[in-house]
C-alpha cells in the first residue's frame, strides 16, 4: 500500500503507465458494513477504477491520463474533478465539518477550504495500490463483479450501498442526510426531545428504505 506522501511526492511512487488501482481505508470502516470487502492490515478495499477509460466508440483517441495522474487528482485535487472526493466529503461532511458549495458563477462545486480538511483526513486514513495493463478497461466490468466495492457508484448499481451513497451525495451540508438514512441516535440534535412512538415510526420508514445501512453517523446498524 502506498500512502498520499508517497503518491504525491517526486519522483512519485507511481509509475506513469495505464493500469488498475485500488483505494484502501480505515477511516471509513465505522461507516460501512465492509464484511463481504477485501481487507488487508487493517484496511478494506471500498473503491477501484483504471486509468485510462475505454477509448471512444467514436474513434477519437483515448485519453493520455496514467494512474500516477488519477491518482494524484484524488489525493490533491477537489470535489469537482474527482468523484471519489465527493462522495467522502459528503460521508464525512459531519465529522469534518465540510459542505459541498457552489465556487464562482458556474456550476462547479467543491468543499471549498474544505478540501484541505478532507486531503488531511485521506493523508490519515486513505491508501492505494494498483496494477499496470496496457487495456485496463478490459478488467473493469469483471472486477466490479467479484470484488465488493461500496464506493464505486458507474457500472455498480445493484450494489446493495448505491441507494445509500447516491443519496449521501445529494446531501451534501453537515448532518444533513435525509431523515430516511438516519436510525434511533441520529434522528434529532443532542438534547432534543422526540417521543418513542415518533422514533419507532421514522426509524420503521428508515429500515423499509436500506436495512443493511441505516446510520452513517454512528456505525453500521443491521436490521
Amino acid at each position: 500500500m502506498f500512502s498520499r506522501d508517497e503518491v504525491l511526492c517526486r519522483p512519485s511512487a507511481v509509475p506513469a503507465a495505464s493500469g488498475v488501482y485500488g483505494w484502501w481505508f480505515r477511516g471509513l470502516l465505522a461507516l460501512i458494513d465492509t464484511a463481504e470487502c477485501r481487507k488487508h492490515g487493517g484496511l478494506a478495499l471500498l473503491y477501484a477504477g483504471i486509468s485510462p477509460r475505454r477509448p471512444p466508440a467514436s474513434g477519437q483517441a483515448a485519453s493520455r491520463q496514467d494512474v500516477r495522474h488519477r491518482l494524484w487528482m484524488r489525493y490533491a485535487g477537489n470535489a469537482e474533478g474527482s468523484t471519489l472526493r465527493k462522495t467522502l466529503g459528503c460521508l464525512l461532511a459531519g465529522q469534518l465539518g465540510i459542505q459541498l458549495r457552489r465556487v464562482g458563477s458556474g456550476r462547479r462545486k467543491t468543499f471549498a477550504d474544505g478540501e484541505q480538511l478532507l486531503s488531511a483526513w485521506m493523508s490519515q486514513n486513505a491508501f492505494v495500490s494498483w496494477v499496470i495493463r496496457e487495456r485496463p478497461w478490459e478488467l473493469e466490468h469483471d472486477l466490479l463483479g467479484a470484488v465488493d466495492l461500496p464506493l464505486n457508484l458507474e457500472g455498480n448499481t445493484g450494489h446493495r450501498f448505491h441507494p445509500v451513497l447516491t443519496q449521501a451525495r445529494a446531501w451534501p451540508g453537515p448532518g444533513a442526510l435525509p431523515r430516511q438514512m438516519r436510525c434511533r441516535s441520529c434522528l434529532t440534535p443532542a438534547g432534543a426531545a422526540v417521543s418513542a412512538p415518533a422514533v419507532r415510526t421514522i426509524s420503521a420508514r428508515c429500515e423499509q428504505r436500506q436495512p443493511r445501512y441505516l446510520n452513517l453517523g454512528h456505525g453500521p446498524v443491521r436490521s
